[in-house]
Protein backbone atom coordinates (compact mmCIF):
# COMPACT_ATOMS: atom_id res chain seq x y z
CA UNK A 1 0.00 0.00 0.00
CA UNK A 2 2.85 2.40 1.05
CA UNK A 3 4.81 1.93 -2.52
CA UNK A 4 1.62 2.43 -4.10
CA UNK A 5 0.79 5.45 -2.55
CA UNK A 6 4.21 6.88 -2.96
CA UNK A 7 4.38 6.19 -6.62
CA UNK A 8 1.45 7.83 -7.04
CA UNK A 9 2.82 10.78 -5.04
CA UNK A 10 5.56 11.22 -7.42
CA UNK A 11 3.49 11.22 -10.39
CA UNK A 12 1.07 13.88 -9.04
CA UNK A 13 3.55 15.63 -8.08
CA UNK A 14 5.30 16.25 -11.70
CA UNK A 15 3.93 19.92 -11.96
CA UNK A 16 5.97 21.20 -9.09
CA UNK A 17 7.03 24.80 -9.77
CA UNK A 18 10.29 25.25 -11.95
CA UNK A 19 11.71 27.55 -9.38
CA UNK A 20 11.76 27.15 -5.89
CA UNK A 21 10.94 30.53 -4.43
CA UNK A 22 7.14 30.97 -2.79
CA UNK A 23 5.74 34.26 -2.57
CA UNK A 24 4.17 33.82 0.93
CA UNK A 25 0.92 35.56 1.40
CA UNK A 26 1.82 36.46 5.39
CA UNK A 27 4.27 39.54 6.34
CA UNK A 28 3.11 41.78 3.19
CA UNK A 29 3.82 45.18 3.08
CA UNK A 30 1.25 47.28 5.36
CA UNK A 31 0.11 50.51 5.39
CA UNK A 32 -0.27 50.98 9.04
CA UNK A 33 2.61 48.89 10.96
CA UNK A 34 -0.41 48.18 13.73
CA UNK A 35 -3.19 47.30 11.60
CA UNK A 36 -2.29 43.90 9.95
CA UNK A 37 -5.59 44.23 7.55
CA UNK A 38 -3.90 47.23 6.17
CA UNK A 39 -2.41 45.77 3.56
CA UNK A 40 -0.69 47.78 0.52
CA UNK A 41 -2.33 45.85 -2.08
CA UNK A 42 -1.01 48.38 -4.42
CA UNK A 43 2.37 47.39 -3.84
CA UNK A 44 1.46 43.64 -3.73
CA UNK A 45 0.24 44.05 -7.31
CA UNK A 46 3.62 45.52 -8.03
CA UNK A 47 5.56 42.44 -6.42
CA UNK A 48 3.22 39.93 -7.96
CA UNK A 49 4.04 41.42 -11.33
CA UNK A 50 7.83 41.25 -10.97
CA UNK A 51 7.51 37.34 -9.15
CA UNK A 52 5.27 36.03 -12.51
CA UNK A 53 7.38 38.20 -14.95
CA UNK A 54 10.36 36.75 -13.07
CA UNK A 55 9.29 33.09 -14.04
CA UNK A 56 7.65 32.46 -10.22
CA UNK A 57 4.29 31.31 -9.89
CA UNK A 58 3.60 29.84 -6.03
CA UNK A 59 1.49 31.69 -3.81
CA UNK A 60 1.02 30.08 -0.50
CA UNK A 61 -2.14 32.18 1.82
CA UNK A 62 -4.19 31.31 4.86
CA UNK A 63 -7.72 31.50 5.96
CA UNK A 64 -6.33 33.74 9.70
CA UNK A 65 -3.67 35.22 7.53
CA UNK A 66 -3.34 39.08 8.43
CA UNK A 67 -6.46 39.03 10.49
CA UNK A 68 -8.11 36.93 7.94
CA UNK A 69 -7.80 39.67 5.08
CA UNK A 70 -4.75 37.70 3.23
CA UNK A 71 -7.04 35.44 0.76
CA UNK A 72 -9.18 38.69 0.00
CA UNK A 73 -5.60 39.94 -0.98
CA UNK A 74 -4.61 36.83 -2.75
CA UNK A 75 -7.47 37.55 -5.55
CA UNK A 76 -7.01 41.49 -5.68
CA UNK A 77 -3.31 41.44 -6.44
CA UNK A 78 -3.32 37.73 -8.36
CA UNK A 79 -6.21 35.77 -8.97
CA UNK A 80 -8.24 38.69 -10.73
CA UNK A 81 -5.30 39.58 -12.49
CA UNK A 82 -3.77 36.91 -14.40
CA UNK A 83 -4.84 33.51 -16.49
CA UNK A 84 -5.70 30.73 -13.90
CA UNK A 85 -3.53 28.10 -15.18
CA UNK A 86 -0.42 30.90 -15.04
CA UNK A 87 0.08 30.63 -11.35
CA UNK A 88 -0.18 27.47 -8.08
CA UNK A 89 -2.29 28.94 -5.23
CA UNK A 90 -2.08 27.24 -1.73
CA UNK A 91 -4.37 28.03 1.34
CA UNK A 92 -4.87 25.42 4.23
CA UNK A 93 -7.56 24.50 7.00
CA UNK A 94 -6.85 25.17 10.72
CA UNK A 95 -8.13 23.29 13.37
CA UNK A 96 -8.64 26.61 15.51
CA UNK A 97 -11.87 27.31 13.06
CA UNK A 98 -13.81 24.33 12.76
CA UNK A 99 -15.55 22.27 15.05
CA UNK A 100 -18.28 20.42 13.13
CA UNK A 101 -17.89 18.55 9.77
CA UNK A 102 -19.91 21.02 8.23
CA UNK A 103 -17.23 23.98 9.40
CA UNK A 104 -15.03 22.24 6.96
CA UNK A 105 -17.52 23.36 3.84
CA UNK A 106 -17.79 26.56 5.46
CA UNK A 107 -14.38 27.90 5.46
CA UNK A 108 -13.70 25.76 2.23
CA UNK A 109 -16.44 27.50 0.30
CA UNK A 110 -15.60 30.95 1.86
CA UNK A 111 -11.92 30.81 1.13
CA UNK A 112 -12.72 29.72 -2.89
CA UNK A 113 -14.86 33.01 -2.65
CA UNK A 114 -12.66 35.25 -1.33
CA UNK A 115 -9.63 34.14 -3.39
CA UNK A 116 -11.51 33.29 -6.61
CA UNK A 117 -8.94 31.40 -7.22
CA UNK A 118 -12.01 28.46 -8.83
CA UNK A 119 -9.48 25.79 -7.06
CA UNK A 120 -6.48 25.39 -5.02
CA UNK A 121 -3.62 24.12 -6.29
CA UNK A 122 -1.63 22.99 -3.07
CA UNK A 123 -4.68 22.50 -0.08
CA UNK A 124 -3.09 21.77 3.81
CA UNK A 125 -4.45 20.91 6.53
CA UNK A 126 -2.60 23.43 8.76
CA UNK A 127 -0.37 23.20 11.77
CA UNK A 128 -0.53 19.64 12.50
CA UNK A 129 1.10 18.39 15.68
CA UNK A 130 0.09 16.17 18.36
CA UNK A 131 -2.41 18.52 20.34
CA UNK A 132 -4.59 19.38 16.61
CA UNK A 133 -4.18 15.48 15.40
CA UNK A 134 -6.97 14.19 17.42
CA UNK A 135 -9.66 17.11 16.32
CA UNK A 136 -8.49 16.31 12.58
CA UNK A 137 -8.90 12.61 12.86
CA UNK A 138 -12.38 13.10 14.47
CA UNK A 139 -13.54 15.37 11.89
CA UNK A 140 -12.25 13.66 8.88
CA UNK A 141 -10.05 16.12 7.29
CA UNK A 142 -7.38 13.96 5.44
CA UNK A 143 -10.21 11.80 3.83
CA UNK A 144 -12.60 15.26 2.98
CA UNK A 145 -9.33 17.34 1.93
CA UNK A 146 -9.14 14.06 -0.58
CA UNK A 147 -12.55 14.53 -1.57
CA UNK A 148 -12.30 17.72 -2.73
CA UNK A 149 -8.66 16.50 -5.04
CA UNK A 150 -11.29 14.28 -6.14
CA UNK A 151 -14.06 16.77 -7.18
CA UNK A 152 -11.45 18.57 -8.72
CA UNK A 153 -11.38 21.61 -6.52
CA UNK A 154 -8.07 20.83 -4.91
CA UNK A 155 -4.92 19.35 -7.04
CA UNK A 156 -2.51 18.41 -4.40
CA UNK A 157 -2.96 17.26 -0.69
CA UNK A 158 -0.83 17.98 2.24
CA UNK A 159 -0.26 19.47 5.82
CA UNK A 160 1.68 21.54 7.91
CA UNK A 161 3.51 20.30 10.49
CA UNK A 162 5.02 21.74 14.05
CA UNK A 163 5.89 18.60 16.09
CA UNK A 164 9.04 16.19 16.92
CA UNK A 165 10.19 13.81 13.96
CA UNK A 166 8.69 10.97 15.51
CA UNK A 167 5.10 12.75 15.34
CA UNK A 168 5.79 13.37 12.06
CA UNK A 169 6.72 9.70 11.30
CA UNK A 170 3.44 8.28 12.61
CA UNK A 171 1.49 10.89 10.83
CA UNK A 172 2.96 9.84 6.98
CA UNK A 173 2.86 6.42 8.25
CA UNK A 174 -0.74 6.24 8.67
CA UNK A 175 -1.53 9.01 5.96
CA UNK A 176 0.46 7.71 3.02
CA UNK A 177 -1.99 9.65 0.89
CA UNK A 178 -0.45 13.15 1.80
CA UNK A 179 1.61 14.34 -0.90
CA UNK A 180 3.67 16.69 0.54
CA UNK A 181 4.81 18.75 3.63
CA UNK A 182 5.24 22.39 4.89
CA UNK A 183 7.95 22.32 7.18
CA UNK A 184 9.53 25.11 8.73
CA UNK A 185 13.18 25.01 7.83
CA UNK A 186 16.06 27.27 8.61
CA UNK A 187 19.82 27.07 9.47
CA UNK A 188 18.92 27.90 13.27
CA UNK A 189 16.50 26.20 13.78
CA UNK A 190 18.14 22.28 11.76
CA UNK A 191 19.62 20.89 14.71
CA UNK A 192 17.08 22.34 17.30
CA UNK A 193 16.10 19.74 19.70
CA UNK A 194 12.56 21.19 19.99
CA UNK A 195 11.74 22.52 16.29
CA UNK A 196 13.52 19.64 14.84
CA UNK A 197 14.06 21.25 11.18
CA UNK A 198 16.91 18.64 10.19
CA UNK A 199 15.19 15.30 11.84
CA UNK A 200 11.48 15.93 10.25
CA UNK A 201 13.23 16.92 6.93
CA UNK A 202 15.03 13.10 6.93
CA UNK A 203 11.42 11.67 8.26
CA UNK A 204 10.10 13.55 4.99
CA UNK A 205 12.47 12.32 2.66
CA UNK A 206 12.16 8.58 4.07
CA UNK A 207 8.52 8.46 3.06
CA UNK A 208 9.27 10.10 -0.31
CA UNK A 209 7.34 13.43 0.59
CA UNK A 210 8.48 16.95 -1.13
CA UNK A 211 9.00 19.29 1.41
CA UNK A 212 7.47 23.08 1.17
CA UNK A 213 9.97 25.14 3.30
CA UNK A 214 8.30 28.09 5.84
CA UNK A 215 10.23 29.91 8.26
CA UNK A 216 13.71 30.01 6.07
CA UNK A 217 14.35 33.75 7.78
CA UNK A 218 12.59 32.66 11.37
CA UNK A 219 10.34 35.59 11.39
CA UNK A 220 13.26 37.82 10.52
CA UNK A 221 15.39 36.96 12.81
CA UNK A 222 18.37 35.79 10.17
CA UNK A 223 17.98 38.82 8.37
CA UNK A 224 19.52 40.77 11.56
CA UNK A 225 21.80 38.74 12.87
CA UNK A 226 24.87 39.70 15.16
CA UNK A 227 28.07 42.11 13.81
CA UNK A 228 29.75 38.91 13.53
CA UNK A 229 27.60 36.71 12.19
CA UNK A 230 27.11 39.55 9.04
CA UNK A 231 31.17 39.64 8.74
CA UNK A 232 31.19 35.65 8.40
CA UNK A 233 29.15 35.65 5.36
CA UNK A 234 30.54 38.86 3.70
CA UNK A 235 33.51 37.32 3.88
CA UNK A 236 32.29 34.54 1.74
CA UNK A 237 29.86 36.08 -0.14
CA UNK A 238 30.33 40.17 -0.08
CA UNK A 239 27.83 40.80 -2.58
CA UNK A 240 25.00 38.27 -0.89
CA UNK A 241 22.80 40.04 1.29
CA UNK A 242 21.80 38.73 4.45
CA UNK A 243 18.75 37.06 4.35
CA UNK A 244 19.83 35.37 1.17
CA UNK A 245 21.68 32.60 3.15
CA UNK A 246 19.02 31.29 5.20
CA UNK A 247 16.83 31.23 2.23
CA UNK A 248 19.74 29.43 -0.02
CA UNK A 249 20.06 26.86 2.72
CA UNK A 250 16.56 25.60 2.56
CA UNK A 251 16.43 25.90 -0.94
CA UNK A 252 19.86 23.95 -1.25
CA UNK A 253 18.09 21.04 0.51
CA UNK A 254 17.47 18.14 -2.63
CA UNK A 255 13.60 17.20 -1.38
CA UNK A 256 12.97 21.13 -0.91
CA UNK A 257 10.80 21.70 -3.91
CA UNK A 258 9.57 25.25 -2.10
CA UNK A 259 10.78 27.84 -0.02
CA UNK A 260 8.25 30.32 1.06
CA UNK A 261 9.53 34.18 1.74
CA UNK A 262 7.29 36.29 3.84
CA UNK A 263 7.63 39.33 1.41
CA UNK A 264 6.94 42.81 2.69
CA UNK A 265 8.17 45.03 0.31
CA UNK A 266 9.38 45.28 -3.35
CA UNK A 267 12.97 45.68 -2.17
CA UNK A 268 12.79 42.28 -0.13
CA UNK A 269 11.55 40.59 -3.54
CA UNK A 270 14.24 42.13 -5.72
CA UNK A 271 17.08 40.93 -3.30
CA UNK A 272 15.17 37.01 -3.00
CA UNK A 273 14.48 36.90 -6.88
CA UNK A 274 18.28 38.16 -7.98
CA UNK A 275 19.67 35.01 -6.40
CA UNK A 276 16.75 32.26 -6.55
CA UNK A 277 15.71 33.10 -10.36
CA UNK A 278 18.92 31.31 -11.29
CA UNK A 279 19.45 29.20 -7.90
CA UNK A 280 22.87 27.88 -7.57
CA UNK A 281 22.70 25.95 -4.31
CA UNK A 282 25.18 26.37 -1.13
CA UNK A 283 28.85 24.72 -1.44
CA UNK A 284 29.67 22.46 1.23
CA UNK A 285 31.87 25.62 2.63
CA UNK A 286 28.88 27.79 2.55
CA UNK A 287 26.41 25.06 4.24
CA UNK A 288 29.03 24.64 7.06
CA UNK A 289 29.71 28.42 7.64
CA UNK A 290 25.63 28.65 8.33
CA UNK A 291 26.12 25.92 11.05
CA UNK A 292 28.82 28.32 12.29
CA UNK A 293 26.05 31.33 11.97
CA UNK A 294 23.44 29.02 14.06
CA UNK A 295 26.25 29.01 16.81
CA UNK A 296 26.69 32.29 16.72
CA UNK A 297 23.26 33.30 16.72
CA UNK A 298 21.50 30.81 19.26
CA UNK A 299 23.83 32.29 21.92
CA UNK A 300 22.52 35.56 21.69
CA UNK A 301 18.39 34.84 21.29
CA UNK A 302 16.27 35.10 24.11
CA UNK A 303 13.16 34.19 23.13
CA UNK A 304 13.08 32.34 19.33
CA UNK A 305 9.56 33.78 18.56
CA UNK A 306 8.85 33.81 14.50
CA UNK A 307 6.40 36.65 14.60
CA UNK A 308 3.65 34.67 13.25
CA UNK A 309 1.13 36.62 15.26
CA UNK A 310 -1.29 33.29 16.08
CA UNK A 311 -0.97 34.33 19.76
CA UNK A 312 -2.20 37.44 19.27
CA UNK A 313 -5.66 36.83 17.35
CA UNK A 314 -7.75 36.19 20.76
CA UNK A 315 -5.68 37.51 23.27
CA UNK A 316 -8.41 39.16 25.91
CA UNK A 317 -5.77 41.72 26.84
CA UNK A 318 -5.05 42.75 23.47
CA UNK A 319 -1.08 42.43 24.10
CA UNK A 320 1.25 42.52 21.35
CA UNK A 321 3.29 39.78 21.95
CA UNK A 322 5.45 39.08 18.83
CA UNK A 323 6.47 43.26 19.19
CA UNK A 324 7.46 42.76 22.11
CA UNK A 325 9.40 39.64 22.31
CA UNK A 326 11.71 41.76 19.05
CA UNK A 327 12.28 44.06 21.54
CA UNK A 328 13.34 41.99 24.35
CA UNK A 329 15.83 40.17 22.25
CA UNK A 330 17.06 43.12 20.89
CA UNK A 331 18.48 44.76 23.93
CA UNK A 332 19.34 41.38 25.05
CA UNK A 333 21.78 41.40 22.54
CA UNK A 334 23.02 44.73 23.41
CA UNK A 335 25.40 45.98 26.76
CA UNK A 336 22.99 47.57 28.48
CA UNK A 337 25.10 47.60 31.45
CA UNK A 338 27.42 50.03 28.99
CA UNK A 339 24.67 51.39 27.36
CA UNK A 340 22.46 52.34 30.29
CA UNK A 341 19.10 52.44 27.69
CA UNK A 342 18.17 51.92 24.58
CA UNK A 343 15.06 53.40 22.46
CA UNK A 344 14.03 49.96 22.31
CA UNK A 345 12.46 51.21 25.67
CA UNK A 346 11.22 54.30 24.30
CA UNK A 347 9.46 51.74 21.56
CA UNK A 348 7.69 49.61 24.10
CA UNK A 349 5.91 52.94 26.17
CA UNK A 350 4.73 53.81 22.32
CA UNK A 351 3.15 50.20 21.64
CA UNK A 352 2.05 49.91 24.94
CA UNK A 353 -0.67 53.22 24.35
CA UNK A 354 -1.87 50.89 21.93
CA UNK A 355 -1.67 47.25 23.04
CA UNK A 356 -1.90 45.59 26.53
CA UNK A 357 1.36 46.05 28.95
CA UNK A 358 3.05 42.68 29.22
CA UNK A 359 2.27 43.04 32.72
CA UNK A 360 -1.21 42.86 31.62
CA UNK A 361 -1.23 39.06 30.85
CA UNK A 362 -3.82 36.99 32.93
CA UNK A 363 -1.92 33.89 32.01
CA UNK A 364 -5.31 32.19 30.77
CA UNK A 365 -2.97 30.12 27.83
CA UNK A 366 -4.67 30.79 25.20
CA UNK A 367 -1.25 31.87 23.48
CA UNK A 368 0.48 28.94 24.44
CA UNK A 369 -2.19 27.05 22.93
CA UNK A 370 -1.70 28.10 18.93
CA UNK A 371 1.81 28.81 19.67
CA UNK A 372 3.64 26.97 16.67
CA UNK A 373 6.60 26.92 18.19
CA UNK A 374 5.36 25.64 22.02
CA UNK A 375 7.13 29.01 23.49
CA UNK A 376 6.02 29.14 27.06
CA UNK A 377 4.40 32.59 26.24
CA UNK A 378 3.17 33.78 29.66
CA UNK A 379 6.50 33.12 31.34
CA UNK A 380 8.56 35.19 28.91
CA UNK A 381 6.12 37.82 29.31
CA UNK A 382 6.73 38.21 33.06
CA UNK A 383 10.66 38.62 31.65
CA UNK A 384 9.36 41.23 29.33
CA UNK A 385 7.59 43.30 31.72
CA UNK A 386 10.78 43.16 34.31
CA UNK A 387 12.83 44.41 31.68
CA UNK A 388 10.60 47.26 30.37
CA UNK A 389 8.43 47.79 32.80
CA UNK A 390 10.57 47.15 36.43
CA UNK A 391 11.74 50.53 36.61
CA UNK A 392 8.62 52.39 36.24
Amino acid sequence: MLLRALSESEENMQFKPDKKLGFGLMRMPLLDANDPKSVDVEQVKEMVDLFMEKGFTYFDTAWMYHDFESENVARAALTSRYPRESFTLATKLHSGFINTLEDRDKVFEKQLEKTGAQYFDYYLIHGVEAGSLAKYERLDCFNWALDKKAKGLVRHVGFSFHDKAEVLDKILTDHPEMEFVQLQINYLDWESEWVQSGKCYDVCVRHGKPVIVMEPVKGGTLANVPKEVEKLFRGLEPDMSVPSWAIRFAASLPNVMVVLSGMSSLEQMKDNISYMENFVPLTEEERKACFNAAKMINGQISIPCTACSYCTEGCPMHIAIPKYFSLYNENMREDLEKKGWTINFRNYERLTAEYGKASDCIACGQCEGVCPQHLPIIEDLKKVAEHFEGGQ
